[in-house]
Protein backbone atom coordinates (compact mmCIF):
# COMPACT_ATOMS: atom_id res chain seq x y z
CA UNK A 1 0.00 0.00 0.00
CA UNK A 2 2.81 2.48 0.83
CA UNK A 3 4.70 2.01 -2.34
CA UNK A 4 1.52 2.51 -4.64
CA UNK A 5 0.89 5.37 -2.59
CA UNK A 6 5.01 6.62 -3.10
CA UNK A 7 4.35 5.83 -6.48
CA UNK A 8 1.27 8.35 -6.70
CA UNK A 9 3.34 10.89 -5.28
CA UNK A 10 6.40 10.62 -7.49
CA UNK A 11 4.09 10.31 -10.72
CA UNK A 12 2.38 13.83 -9.19
CA UNK A 13 5.58 15.26 -8.96
CA UNK A 14 6.90 14.51 -12.33
CA UNK A 15 3.47 15.81 -13.59
CA UNK A 16 4.06 19.19 -12.26
CA UNK A 17 7.39 19.32 -12.95
CA UNK A 18 6.31 18.61 -16.96
CA UNK A 19 3.26 21.21 -16.74
CA UNK A 20 5.82 23.83 -15.03
CA UNK A 21 8.22 22.93 -18.02
CA UNK A 22 5.30 22.91 -20.48
CA UNK A 23 4.06 26.29 -18.63
CA UNK A 24 7.94 27.99 -18.99
CA UNK A 25 8.20 27.22 -22.83
CA UNK A 26 4.67 28.54 -23.49
CA UNK A 27 5.66 31.97 -21.36
CA UNK A 28 8.90 32.49 -23.08
CA UNK A 29 6.94 31.63 -26.45
CA UNK A 30 4.84 34.14 -25.82
CA UNK A 31 6.97 36.78 -24.35
CA UNK A 32 9.34 35.89 -27.54
CA UNK A 33 6.72 36.67 -30.39
CA UNK A 34 5.48 39.70 -27.85
CA UNK A 35 8.92 41.04 -28.51
CA UNK A 36 8.58 40.23 -32.34
CA UNK A 37 5.31 42.08 -32.45
CA UNK A 38 6.64 44.91 -31.05
CA UNK A 39 9.74 45.43 -33.26
CA UNK A 40 7.65 44.68 -36.36
CA UNK A 41 5.78 47.81 -35.01
CA UNK A 42 8.46 49.58 -34.23
CA UNK A 43 10.22 48.93 -37.60
CA UNK A 44 6.61 49.75 -39.67
CA UNK A 45 6.48 53.48 -37.47
CA UNK A 46 10.31 53.77 -38.28
CA UNK A 47 9.21 53.54 -41.89
CA UNK A 48 6.36 55.53 -41.86
CA UNK A 49 8.20 58.30 -40.07
CA UNK A 50 10.90 58.12 -42.92
CA UNK A 51 8.58 57.57 -45.64
CA UNK A 52 6.60 60.69 -44.46
CA UNK A 53 9.65 62.94 -44.04
CA UNK A 54 10.70 62.12 -47.56
CA UNK A 55 7.59 63.19 -48.68
CA UNK A 56 7.21 66.05 -46.73
CA UNK A 57 11.27 67.35 -47.77
CA UNK A 58 9.63 66.13 -51.51
CA UNK A 59 7.05 68.58 -51.03
CA UNK A 60 9.15 71.55 -49.66
CA UNK A 61 11.54 71.19 -52.27
CA UNK A 62 8.91 71.03 -54.76
CA UNK A 63 7.31 74.05 -53.30
CA UNK A 64 10.53 75.70 -53.10
CA UNK A 65 10.93 75.85 -56.65
CA UNK A 66 7.93 76.88 -57.64
CA UNK A 67 7.97 79.89 -54.92
CA UNK A 68 11.71 80.53 -56.67
CA UNK A 69 10.22 80.73 -60.17
CA UNK A 70 7.51 82.94 -58.26
CA UNK A 71 9.83 85.18 -57.06
CA UNK A 72 11.53 85.58 -59.86
CA UNK A 73 8.31 86.92 -61.89
CA UNK A 74 7.23 88.68 -59.05
CA UNK A 75 10.30 90.55 -58.83
CA UNK A 76 10.47 92.28 -62.21
CA UNK A 77 7.27 94.62 -62.45
CA UNK A 78 6.51 98.04 -64.05
CA UNK A 79 6.00 99.19 -67.88
CA UNK A 80 7.54 98.40 -71.01
CA UNK A 81 6.90 101.41 -73.70
CA UNK A 82 6.79 100.47 -77.43
CA UNK A 83 6.50 102.83 -79.70
CA UNK A 84 6.27 103.02 -83.65
CA UNK A 85 5.34 100.97 -86.84
CA UNK A 86 2.02 99.88 -87.06
CA UNK A 87 2.71 96.70 -89.17
CA UNK A 88 4.72 95.52 -86.34
CA UNK A 89 1.28 95.84 -84.37
CA UNK A 90 0.73 92.08 -84.65
CA UNK A 91 4.27 90.66 -83.99
CA UNK A 92 4.45 93.08 -80.45
CA UNK A 93 1.13 91.66 -79.36
CA UNK A 94 2.08 88.27 -79.90
CA UNK A 95 5.33 89.05 -77.76
CA UNK A 96 3.82 91.32 -75.15
CA UNK A 97 1.02 89.00 -74.16
CA UNK A 98 3.40 85.79 -74.10
CA UNK A 99 5.98 87.95 -71.81
CA UNK A 100 3.40 89.45 -69.77
CA UNK A 101 1.48 85.94 -68.77
CA UNK A 102 5.52 84.98 -67.86
CA UNK A 103 5.97 87.61 -65.79
CA UNK A 104 2.60 89.19 -64.81
CA UNK A 105 3.95 91.95 -62.55
CA UNK A 106 4.47 93.87 -65.89
CA UNK A 107 2.57 95.74 -68.43
CA UNK A 108 3.92 96.35 -71.99
CA UNK A 109 2.05 98.89 -73.97
CA UNK A 110 1.91 100.01 -77.70
CA UNK A 111 1.53 103.37 -79.24
CA UNK A 112 1.20 102.82 -82.93
CA UNK A 113 2.72 106.32 -83.94
CA UNK A 114 4.62 104.98 -87.42
CA UNK A 115 8.10 103.94 -87.90
CA UNK A 116 9.83 107.43 -87.76
CA UNK A 117 7.60 108.32 -84.74
CA UNK A 118 9.34 105.41 -83.29
CA UNK A 119 12.61 106.41 -84.10
CA UNK A 120 12.53 109.72 -82.76
CA UNK A 121 10.45 108.35 -79.39
CA UNK A 122 13.48 106.43 -78.97
CA UNK A 123 15.95 109.19 -80.03
CA UNK A 124 14.25 111.26 -77.11
CA UNK A 125 14.05 109.01 -75.00
CA UNK A 126 10.24 109.23 -74.31
CA UNK A 127 10.00 105.36 -74.97
CA UNK A 128 11.65 102.44 -73.83
CA UNK A 129 12.03 100.55 -77.37
CA UNK A 130 10.99 101.92 -80.52
CA UNK A 131 9.41 100.15 -83.51
CA UNK A 132 10.43 100.86 -86.69
CA UNK A 133 9.35 98.47 -90.07
CA UNK A 134 12.35 99.56 -91.99
CA UNK A 135 15.96 100.46 -91.75
CA UNK A 136 17.45 103.81 -89.87
CA UNK A 137 18.75 106.25 -92.46
CA UNK A 138 22.20 107.44 -91.92
CA UNK A 139 21.21 110.24 -90.46
CA UNK A 140 19.32 108.92 -87.57
CA UNK A 141 22.33 105.99 -86.75
CA UNK A 142 24.00 108.56 -84.31
CA UNK A 143 23.21 107.48 -80.97
CA UNK A 144 20.39 104.54 -81.75
CA UNK A 145 20.84 100.74 -81.94
CA UNK A 146 18.80 98.75 -84.61
CA UNK A 147 17.90 95.08 -83.87
CA UNK A 148 16.39 93.27 -86.54
CA UNK A 149 13.68 90.60 -85.05
CA UNK A 150 11.55 89.75 -88.38
CA UNK A 151 11.76 90.10 -92.20
CA UNK A 152 8.04 90.96 -93.68
CA UNK A 153 6.61 91.42 -97.13
CA UNK A 154 4.95 93.72 -98.03
CA UNK A 155 2.25 92.97 -100.13
CA UNK A 156 0.20 94.49 -102.82
CA UNK A 157 -3.50 94.01 -102.32
CA UNK A 158 -6.53 94.55 -104.10
CA UNK A 159 -10.80 93.80 -103.86
CA UNK A 160 -11.18 90.16 -103.74
CA UNK A 161 -13.33 91.03 -106.90
CA UNK A 162 -10.93 92.59 -109.38
CA UNK A 163 -9.40 90.01 -111.95
CA UNK A 164 -6.36 91.28 -112.11
CA UNK A 165 -3.92 88.61 -110.26
CA UNK A 166 -0.56 89.31 -110.96
CA UNK A 167 1.52 92.31 -111.30
CA UNK A 168 5.14 93.24 -112.26
CA UNK A 169 7.40 95.52 -110.36
CA UNK A 170 7.50 98.03 -112.91
CA UNK A 171 3.48 98.13 -113.87
CA UNK A 172 3.49 98.43 -110.03
CA UNK A 173 5.85 101.72 -110.39
CA UNK A 174 3.57 102.81 -113.38
CA UNK A 175 0.11 102.89 -111.34
CA UNK A 176 1.41 104.22 -108.57
CA UNK A 177 3.01 107.48 -110.42
CA UNK A 178 0.24 107.74 -112.70
CA UNK A 179 1.29 106.46 -116.21
CA UNK A 180 -1.40 103.70 -115.83
CA UNK A 181 -4.44 104.70 -114.73
CA UNK A 182 -6.93 102.46 -115.80
CA UNK A 183 -7.35 98.17 -114.85
CA UNK A 184 -8.49 97.46 -118.39
CA UNK A 185 -4.38 98.14 -119.56
CA UNK A 186 -2.98 95.29 -116.96
CA UNK A 187 -5.71 92.93 -117.66
CA UNK A 188 -8.42 94.13 -115.32
CA UNK A 189 -12.20 96.04 -115.88
CA UNK A 190 -12.40 98.83 -117.57
CA UNK A 191 -12.13 101.35 -114.36
CA UNK A 192 -9.91 103.96 -112.68
CA UNK A 193 -7.31 102.85 -110.52
CA UNK A 194 -7.79 104.14 -106.81
CA UNK A 195 -4.35 104.30 -105.32
CA UNK A 196 -4.25 103.56 -101.49
CA UNK A 197 -0.72 104.87 -99.73
CA UNK A 198 0.71 105.30 -96.24
CA UNK A 199 1.50 108.42 -95.29
CA UNK A 200 4.87 110.23 -95.03
CA UNK A 201 6.60 108.42 -92.38
CA UNK A 202 5.74 105.32 -92.45
CA UNK A 203 8.17 102.30 -92.96
CA UNK A 204 5.88 100.48 -95.08
CA UNK A 205 5.64 103.68 -97.21
CA UNK A 206 9.07 103.78 -97.52
CA UNK A 207 9.89 100.33 -98.20
CA UNK A 208 7.69 99.90 -100.35
CA UNK A 209 8.85 103.16 -102.63
CA UNK A 210 12.54 102.22 -102.19
CA UNK A 211 11.65 98.91 -103.78
CA UNK A 212 9.75 99.93 -106.87
CA UNK A 213 11.41 103.34 -107.36
CA UNK A 214 8.23 105.65 -106.80
CA UNK A 215 9.78 107.61 -103.62
CA UNK A 216 8.31 111.14 -104.23
CA UNK A 217 6.46 110.15 -107.08
CA UNK A 218 3.32 107.85 -106.20
CA UNK A 219 0.01 110.23 -106.94
CA UNK A 220 -2.26 108.77 -104.20
CA UNK A 221 -5.76 108.70 -103.80
CA UNK A 222 -5.79 108.45 -100.01
CA UNK A 223 -3.18 108.67 -97.75
CA UNK A 224 -3.49 106.31 -94.54
CA UNK A 225 -2.08 106.36 -90.92
CA UNK A 226 -2.10 102.43 -89.99
CA UNK A 227 -1.56 99.51 -92.26
CA UNK A 228 -5.37 97.97 -90.64
CA UNK A 229 -6.97 101.55 -92.79
CA UNK A 230 -5.28 100.39 -95.65
CA UNK A 231 -6.23 96.81 -95.44
CA UNK A 232 -10.17 98.41 -94.60
CA UNK A 233 -10.29 101.11 -97.35
CA UNK A 234 -9.18 98.22 -100.42
CA UNK A 235 -11.24 95.82 -98.81
CA UNK A 236 -14.39 98.24 -99.51
CA UNK A 237 -13.46 99.66 -102.65
CA UNK A 238 -13.70 97.17 -105.82
CA UNK A 239 -11.21 99.21 -107.98
CA UNK A 240 -8.71 100.23 -105.10
CA UNK A 241 -5.08 98.56 -105.03
CA UNK A 242 -3.07 99.43 -101.76
CA UNK A 243 0.62 97.60 -99.67
CA UNK A 244 0.43 96.10 -96.62
CA UNK A 245 2.54 94.03 -94.39
CA UNK A 246 2.26 90.25 -95.00
CA UNK A 247 1.60 89.92 -91.35
CA UNK A 248 -1.47 91.81 -91.22
CA UNK A 249 -3.32 90.63 -94.56
CA UNK A 250 -6.82 88.89 -94.08
CA UNK A 251 -8.95 87.45 -96.38
CA UNK A 252 -11.03 90.95 -96.98
CA UNK A 253 -8.51 91.34 -99.68
CA UNK A 254 -6.63 89.70 -102.46
CA UNK A 255 -3.29 89.15 -102.51
CA UNK A 256 -1.05 89.55 -105.84
CA UNK A 257 1.83 87.74 -107.03
CA UNK A 258 4.82 90.28 -108.07
CA UNK A 259 6.53 88.77 -111.33
CA UNK A 260 4.88 85.83 -110.57
CA UNK A 261 5.77 85.36 -106.82
CA UNK A 262 3.66 85.03 -104.30
CA UNK A 263 4.53 87.24 -101.31
CA UNK A 264 5.25 83.67 -98.50
CA UNK A 265 8.17 82.85 -96.05
CA UNK A 266 9.89 80.81 -98.32
CA UNK A 267 9.56 83.44 -101.10
CA UNK A 268 11.08 86.34 -98.46
CA UNK A 269 14.03 83.79 -96.93
CA UNK A 270 15.16 82.89 -100.87
CA UNK A 271 14.56 86.65 -102.21
CA UNK A 272 12.51 85.76 -104.78
CA UNK A 273 9.97 87.97 -103.59
CA UNK A 274 11.59 91.69 -103.44
CA UNK A 275 8.97 93.42 -102.01
CA UNK A 276 10.59 93.00 -98.45
CA UNK A 277 11.87 95.14 -95.27
CA UNK A 278 12.85 94.61 -91.70
CA UNK A 279 11.02 94.92 -88.17
CA UNK A 280 13.70 96.69 -85.86
CA UNK A 281 13.43 97.20 -82.39
CA UNK A 282 15.61 100.72 -81.96
CA UNK A 283 17.13 101.43 -78.53
CA UNK A 284 18.71 104.25 -77.07
CA UNK A 285 22.15 103.51 -76.56
CA UNK A 286 23.15 106.63 -73.65
CA UNK A 287 19.42 105.33 -72.09
CA UNK A 288 20.37 102.31 -70.32
CA UNK A 289 17.30 100.12 -69.74
CA UNK A 290 14.84 99.26 -66.73
CA UNK A 291 14.89 95.49 -65.75
CA UNK A 292 11.54 95.39 -67.24
CA UNK A 293 12.50 97.05 -70.42
CA UNK A 294 16.21 94.94 -70.54
CA UNK A 295 14.11 91.60 -69.32
CA UNK A 296 11.60 92.45 -72.36
CA UNK A 297 14.02 92.93 -74.64
CA UNK A 298 16.00 90.21 -74.36
CA UNK A 299 12.77 87.70 -74.78
CA UNK A 300 11.92 89.14 -78.23
CA UNK A 301 15.41 88.72 -79.30
CA UNK A 302 15.70 84.95 -78.34
CA UNK A 303 14.92 82.25 -79.93
CA UNK A 304 11.95 81.50 -77.97
CA UNK A 305 10.65 84.23 -79.45
CA UNK A 306 10.92 83.09 -83.22
CA UNK A 307 7.48 80.94 -82.81
CA UNK A 308 5.54 83.49 -81.79
CA UNK A 309 6.67 85.79 -84.44
CA UNK A 310 5.66 83.50 -86.92
CA UNK A 311 2.56 82.93 -85.89
CA UNK A 312 2.07 86.28 -85.97
CA UNK A 313 2.71 86.31 -89.76
CA UNK A 314 6.16 87.31 -90.07
CA UNK A 315 9.62 85.67 -90.62
CA UNK A 316 11.73 85.21 -87.76
CA UNK A 317 15.28 86.71 -88.67
CA UNK A 318 16.62 83.76 -87.00
CA UNK A 319 15.43 81.70 -90.17
CA UNK A 320 17.55 84.00 -92.26
CA UNK A 321 20.52 83.26 -90.22
CA UNK A 322 20.55 80.05 -90.98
Amino acid sequence: MKRKTMTFVLAGILGASLLAAGCGSTSASSEQSSADTSAAASSAETTEAASSEESAESTVAASSGDEAAATASSDLSGTVGTDGSTSMEKVISYLSESFMEEYPNVEVTYNPTGSSSGIQAATEGSTDLGLASRDLKDEEKDGLTQTTIAIDGIALIVNPDNKVSDLSIDQIKQIYTGQITNWKDVGGDDAEIVCIGREAGSGTRDGFETITDTKDQCKLSQELTSTGDVIQTVAGNPNAIGYASMADLNDTVKTLTVGGVACTEDTILDGSYKIQRNFNVITNDSKKLSPQAQAFFDYITSDQAADLIEKAGAVPVSKANK
